[in-house]
């Protein structure tokens, strides 16, 4: 396994030098650079400019391993859903010209007064089109398990089924929804055939059993990415490198 790091939201005040510069710096291997932060490396930006984030990545210790947009697409409006859905598609171009694995999208709960059974096909439907659009440009798909009730671990496996698309996968996102009677054994492997990437947070957390986690990972020959996904620090650096320490110790007990 590989720790990384998203900008969420240790590096959102960061331009994309000081990005790169602070990750070498504490020994994080990889990023997903979230949307809307200061790196500014979103659909918008020019050819010329996709080439010199790649070309500045490719110079680095550090990948450019995904972008984390916001696009969802549980909606029951069907212009809406076609909104993200381009939209996907834009990050989808932004990531195969930069040189990124991935593109993660998120469902965002269910919507008020609509079977759930109709939102797990919508998500599906869209999934499955974004995947295939992906495949097209050698772009993986993450869905993080994300949302009120979508972040459920068996709905976000239903959405996965109904995706049923090989370049769609699940970014496991450590929330309190996994852990059952102390444990999350009963859904990684529920998620297991799915997981391409991983989002973990405060590791000093004990409710979430953490050692538990890293060794299923590792029993399930996972050799992917942890991505730090925490909360702004005023010493950043001085944060990461306690961060990557206890990661350390903890997979490494695994």
């Amino acid at each position: 396994m590989h720790l990384g790091c998203v900008t969420y939201n240790v590096l959102k005040d960061l331009d994309l030098e000081g990005v790169i510069g602070l990750l070498e710096k504490t020994g994080f291997e990889a990023v997903e650079l979230r949307t809307e932060h200061k790196h500014g490396v979103e659909p918008s930006i020019s050819k010329e400019e996709r080439e010199r984030v790649k070309a500045r990545f490719e110079r680095s210790k550090v990948r450019l391993l995904s972008f984390g947009s916001t696009c969802e697409f549980q909606s029951p409006d069907p212009a809406i859903r076609r909104k993200n859905i381009d939209r996907a598609k834009q990050w989808i171009e932004l990531a195969h010209d930069t040189g990124a694995w991935a593109v993660k999208v998120r469902p965002n709960g269910l919507p008020q007064g609509v079977p759930v059974e109709t939102t797990i096909k919508n998500i599906g439907d869209a999934l499955h089109e974004v995947g295939d659009y992906g495949s097209r440009y050698g772009v993986e798909i993450w869905m993080e398990v994300h949302g009120s009730q979508t972040q459920n671990p068996p709905l976000s496996a239903a959405i996965l089924r109904a995706a049923n698309h090989p370049n769609v996968g699940a970014c496991w996102n450590s929330n309190p929804t996994d852990v059952v009677d102390g444990s999350v054994a009963k859904n990684f492997e529920l998620l297991r055939p799915y997981i391409r990437n991983a989002h973990i947070n405060e590791l000093a957390n004990p409710a979430y059993p953490w050692k538990e986690l890293f060794t299923l990972m590792k029993k399930a020959n996972y050799d992917r990415y942890c991505l730090c996904e925490c909360a702004e620090s005023k010493e950043p650096e001085r944060f990461l490198r306690y961060y990557r320490a206890l990661w350390l110790e903890l997979a490494g007990a695994a």
